[in-house]
């Protein structure tokens, strides 16, 4: 793996031409202390509330979209990847406004983006942590294109911006990228590595040394991957939150959207390989929460 020897920005107020330049050759920027340490514990304890919330109500699925389960590192139940978080919180739902977010935006031109909510699977909470019974520890190669594929509509642009809850030093696991991708031909976006399966190294890749409240954003053509951490338990724990930037025309879902077909892959490997409802367990252990806010 390649050192992550490309520079870490700042984003103050909006992008500028540095970050343009930087993001139109390489394809991701990496954005250090978007939010403070505050700030991060904030979002920590809500997202917390939204999976309390999740589990008592035995929610499967968020707008056609499956929740992954597991198991934390203490033993109790742990929703690993949350769709539309946003839905259920007023506090995530404002955090959306971030000026600072929407000025990401320039980074698709000459497309017009915008933060899609509630579109593809919203805002999206990625908690990775190694247990006996986790069902999210890494994420195989892949980029984010064949999904329109799978909507029946043409590849379009967008950004898939995390915000990381956690510090990640490259040495653990995270993220991994293939630098400069994002501008292939369809063959290579579509036929360069096995969808999700694949999750060999690559000699080409590069990894990020990340704080907890840092901004990644990669273009959603680019290929990456999710490395597992060596470690087991609590050192093992990345949480990241990723907001899509789409392009193209508005396409919102609701509580009568279908399951995509990719999704149902995804759900149906879990269900065979042993992992167990896991709102069993958390319906005496997990506090009362607000309703959710849509």
């Amino acid at each position: 793996m390649k050192t992550n020897n490309q520079p870490v920005f700042r984003l103050d107020q909006t992008v500028t031409s540095e970050h343009l330049d930087w993001f139109q050759q390489h394809g991701v920027i990496q954005f250090r202390n978007f939010i403070d340490a505050d700030t991060v514990q904030l979002l920590i304890r809500e997202v917390q509330q939204v999976q309390n919330w999740l589990l008592r109500n035995q929610i499967q699925k968020v707008n056609g979209i499956p929740l992954k389960f597991g198991t934390d590192a203490d033993g109790t139940p742990l929703i690993q990847r949350i769709a539309f978080a946003s839905h259920y919180s007023n506090l995530l739902r404002e955090f959306l406004q971030d000026p600072r977010l929407h000025s990401l935006t320039k980074l698709l031109g000459p497309y017009d983006g915008r933060i899609g909510e509630n579109e593809k699977d919203g805002l999206v909470v990625n908690h990775y942590v190694n247990t006996a019974n986790s069902q999210f520890k890494q994420l195989g190669w892949h980029t984010d294109s064949p999904r329109d594929l799978f909507l029946g509509t043409r590849i379009m642009p967008m950004l898939n911006v995390g915000l990381h809850l956690d510090d990640c030093p490259a040495e653990n696991g995270g993220l991994r990228v293939l630098a400069g991708t994002h501008r292939q031909g369809l063959w290579r976006l579509l036929f360069r590595k096995k969808y999700f399966i694949d999750n060999n190294p690559d000699k080409n890749e590069t990894g990020f040394d990340i704080h907890a409240g840092d901004l990644t954003v990669h273009d959603g053509r680019l290929w990456h991957r999710v490395q597992q951490s060596p470690h087991v338990g609590e050192a093992s724990r990345r949480r990241v939150m990723y907001i899509p930037i789409i392009t193209g025309e508005y396409q919102p879902k609701h509580a009568g959207s279908p399951t995509p077909f990719y999704h149902k892959l995804a759900h149906l490997k879990q269900h065979l390989y042993g992992a167990k409802p896991a709102w069993e367990a958390a319906k005496a252990k997990t506090p009362a929460v607000l309703e959710p806010k849509s």
